[in-house]
């Protein structure tokens, strides 16, 4: 992984065989982001999706094993129990052009990923939601 700061945003490239959700962890708990917007694209060759059931409270998790381009990463950093926090949702499309889409567990780099994370002045805090078994903003 490599990265950059440009004023407020620090930019990464990912590299083959790198996981996005724990390098972008990573540079949040290095960095202490404590509030952050994430966007990027790049390519993949491996990610599990899940999609989150609020009556059974349970992600579904789909797995892909082939080369995908990430048409779109989104997602924010906060802070939960005094730890960094990353929750990310991803489109991947793949060879057909056939779309797919969910929250991001593991997104493995195919070719590369162009990442920027926007530090937001202040802190985002997390709490557990009972009613959904989510863990929510504290806003």
């Amino acid at each position: 992984m490599k990265e950059k700061v440009l004023e407020k945003t620090v930019v990464l490239r990912l590299e083959i065989g790198e996981d996005i959700v724990s390098c972008v962890k990573d540079v949040c708990t290095r960095r202490r982001i404590k509030a952050a917007h994430i966007s990027g694209i790049g390519a993949l060759k491996k990610a599990v999706l899940g999609v989150y059931n609020t009556e059974t409270q349970v992600y579904k998790s789909n797995e892909y094993n082939e080369f995908m381009e990430l048409t779109n990463l989104c997602g924010n950093a906060s802070v939960m129990n005094g730890e960094s926090y990353i929750h990310l949702h991803a489109t991947l499309a793949d060879e057909e052009g056939r779309a797919f889409g969910g929250h991001l567990n593991e997104g493995i780099i195919g070719a590369t990923a162009e990442i920027f994370i926007t530090v937001l002045d202040g802190a985002i805090d997390r709490v557990h939601c009972d009613e959904t078994g989510l863990n929510i903003f504290d806003i």
